[in-house]
């Protein structure tokens, strides 16, 4: 059976207004073509959708299935509208995503390129968060996407896999941890530290753990990221904390060694993470999608 959209919405707007009168004002119709429209559709469907009483109209018990139907239908059409107005370059679609720092300096970066490419109505807002910080905002829907750490409880969220991160100790290749291979992080803490700065989330969860310990880090230096860490690391300033995936890339080509902290803490899950997959524009979902076929790539 053929379903016009027009049909749906005025469906909907008499549901909403309790009146054909008042939906046909609203919407706007004339009153005669929208009381010929629901009835034609009533004489197809060979029942009655709407309960008529002098004081306006309810659904019937068929109606209000067909009204649950009428809502996805429109909502599924408006988005297919907002879709292909921002693919013929008429529409911007905005879609906000939060990451730990771990995400945003290893993983992310690599994914996010080819979606762009595929994408270019779509403007990306990327930020860093702690991972607690990123579940609230994903909870409250404040951001559209988040990748975070799966070891906490998401409830109210639809999670992911995305990435299986393990952090390590990065050190100068002649330092004496180099030849152990493995060891805990407080079988460090007599050594100085280079890190990044005390807000980057990864940063501050590392201190934390040193600071349960019982002995705080000694920061001998912070530097602003990954590549320079690896370099003062290099050059013996001090010991880092960094991913797995950061200090084999940057092993190749300087004078570098790790060793993999035992930890409990130091493996982890990174899980993706949405309010609701419903919810989302459908770029976002294909953003989803993207981010989850990443882990297989």
């Amino acid at each position: 059976m053929h379903f016009d959209l027009t049909d749906l919405r005025l469906l909907l707007a008499i549901a909403e207004a309790g009146s054909l009168s008042r939906a046909a004002a609203e919407f706007p119709l004339a009153l005669s073509a929208a009381s010929n429209r629901l009835r034609l559709l009533e004489q197809r469907l060979g029942m009655s959708l709407f309960q008529r009483h002098a004081d306006g109209m309810s659904p019937t018990p068929a109606g209000r299935i067909a009204l649950d139907h009428a809502r996805r239908v429109v909502a599924e059409a408006r988005q297919l509208s907002e879709a292909l107005d921002g693919l013929a370059g008429r529409r911007r679609v905005t879609v906000r995503l939060a990451a730990n720092t771990v995400a945003n300096s290893t993983y992310l970066p690599p994914a996010l390129g080819p979606f762009l490419a595929d994408y270019p109505e779509v403007d990306l807002q990327v930020e860093e968060r702690s991972s607690q910080d990123i579940l609230q905002a994903v909870q409250s829907e404040e951001i559209d996407i988040g990748v975070l750490d799966g070891n906490l409880a998401l409830p109210d969220v639809v999670s992911l896999p995305f990435r299986h991160d393990r952090l390590v100790l990065l050190l100068p290749r002649e330092h004496p941890l180099a030849a152990r291979g493995h060891c805990l992080l407080r079988d460090a803490l007599g050594y100085p530290f280079v890190g990044m700065p005390r807000e980057r989330a990864m940063q501050r969860f590392v201190e934390e753990m040193a600071t349960l310990l019982g002995k705080p880090l000694t920061m001998r230096v912070r530097a602003p990221g990954f590549f320079a860490i690896a370099q003062l690391v290099a050059q013996e300033v001090g010991l880092a904390v960094v991913p797995e995936a950061v200090a084999l890339r940057h092993r190749e080509s300087l004078p570098l060694a790790l060793a993999h902290l035992d930890d409990a803490w130091a493996t982890r899950e990174l899980r993706l993470c949405v309010r609701s997959l419903d919810g989302l524009s459908a770029q976002a979902r294909q953003l989803v999608a993207y981010l989850a076929g990443a882990r297989a790539a």
